[in-house]
Order: C-alpha cells, then structure tokens, then sequence
C-alpha cells in the first residue's frame, strides 16, 4: 500500500522515463572514453561530422513530415553509433553514412516500420557500394574494465526498453557455439573464448545495435529466435570465412527477416 501511495506521489522526472536519453548519455560517455583513454582523439573531426549530419537529416525528415521534435534525440544516438563503429578515410563518406542511416528509417518501410537498424545501415551500404570504409572491432582493446563500462551502461539502458531477452539469446547462443568449438572441438584454451567477449564492438553491437526497439520482432519468442538467429549467423560467418566483423554483416541480411517474424509471432511494436 505504502509503495502504491510512492509511486503515485512521486513522478519520475523525464530524463528517467525515455530510455534514449540513458542510450545519449551512455554512447556519448564510450566516444569521450575512446578520445581521452584510447588514443581516438585523430578522428574528432569525423566525429563532429557524423554527428552534425545525422542531426541536419534527421531534422529535415522531421520538418518535411511533420515529426516531434523528439526525433532528434534518435537521430542523435544514431550519429553516435556510427562515430563508435564507422570509419573512413573519406571525409564525404562522414556525411554519406548518417544521411543513408537517417534515410533509411523513413524510405525503406514495411508496415510503418522501418526494417533496417539505421546505424547499422549506414556502415554496411557505405562499404559495399564505395569500399573506402570500415570497421574496426580492435579499436576498443580488451578489458576487465571495459567488459564493467559497457555492461552497466547496457544494462540501464536494455531494462528501461525490455529488450535485454535478445542481447542474452544472442550473447548466450553465440558463446555456447564459440565454446563447442573452441574449447570442446579444437582443445583451445578458455581463454581465446573470453577474449572475444571482451570486445568492445561485440558489446556495442549486443547491448545497443540487435537490441533496437524499433527494429526488432514485438513479441518475446520472435525477439528469442531473432537473437539466436542472429548468433547462428554471426558464427558462421566468423568460423567459416573468418569475417571478424560478422555480427554488423549478419544483422544487416538478416534485418528482412523481422518483418516474418512479426507476422508469424503475435507481439506489442515499440513506441518511444
């Protein structure tokens, strides 16, 4: 009763209650550790380039279709994930890549939704039609510090949108395969298992990429299937021809897929 009568007289304040203000403060707080502990602070222009035009876009669409003005705060995690993952030795593929993310949620559709996750968009179309980008999973380095960093920063953010079922299926399936086969099959030792789940860009994309509300099935065994789908076909990628940033080309194929998923699985769709 009493916790009834808190909950009722006690409002949370804003910042608490869009979870995409917990993504801005935890994505800006990755790209100011990789400046300052990472040696990142070369690319600071591509940032503020990636950044001021995911906003610029975002903003158009937003004026052009009558949008909220809150839009621009997705606009704003999307240019963040991209200056975290994105690289290109090309300064017109700075603007090239947010302007392709950004437009992508509003020109590729099926049902109202859109079916690419748009920082994800925006690194893979890049670097199939132009080639001059990348990704580089190594940027990050490994550690017990970064595995705490990334994971508690995650967990605020995936528990304020309820998506954390699919970071845990994809996470779990892909370390029980990579664990079978390692470790069971090729009598490696833990440690080249571990190792990989360290990874910066692992835990990038699993805490805050596969877990887009907006792109990812409604119901909770569609997002279940989508995980380990998504692990199935990361491992593949990365075993059998040793593609190393297998898990962005994995989601991107199999982004598509959502769109079945979401008619065979009855589901309640995301709203900010």
């Amino acid at each position: 009763m009493t916790t009834a009568i808190l909950k009722k007289t006690i409002k949370m304040p804003i910042v608490f209650t869009d979870p995409r203000l917990f993504q801005i403060c935890a994505l800006s707080s990755f790209l100011i550790f990789g400046i300052i502990q990472l040696g990142w602070s070369d690319q600071i222009e591509s940032y503020f380039l990636i950044i001021s035009f995911a906003l610029v876009t975002q903003a158009a669409w937003m004026l052009g279709l009558g949008l909220k003005a809150d839009t621009l705060k997705s606009g704003l995690i999307t240019g963040l994930g991209l200056s975290l993952l994105f690289h290109s030795s090309n300064p017109l593929l700075w603007a090239a890549a947010p302007i392709l993310a950004i437009s992508s949620k509003y020109v590729i559709q099926w049902k109202k939704r859109h079916i690419f996750n748009p920082a994800n968009f925006g690194i893979i179309v890049p670097i199939l039609l132009f080639g001059d980008s990348w990704i580089s999973p190594g940027q990050w380095g490994s550690s017990a510090v970064l595995l705490f960093f990334f994971g508690s920063a995650a967990a605020m953010v995936l528990l304020k949108v309820g998506r954390i079922d699919t970071s845990l299926a994809f996470l779990g399936t892909l370390f029980l395969l990579e664990f079978l086969r390692n470790v069971v099959f090729l009598g490696w030792e833990w440690d080249v298992v571990t190792h990989k789940f360290t990874n910066g860009s692992l835990l990038l994309f699993a805490f805050f990429m596969i877990t887009d509300p907006k792109t990812t099935p409604g119901g909770w065994l569609a997002r279940m299937l989508w995980g380990v789908g998504i692990a199935l076909l990361t491992f593949i990628l990365t075993s059998k021809f040793y593609i190393h940033t297998a898990p962005m080309w994995a989601l991107f194929f199999a982004a598509p897929v959502t769109a079945l998923l979401d008619n065979w699985f009855r589901g309640r769709h995301f709203s900010w």
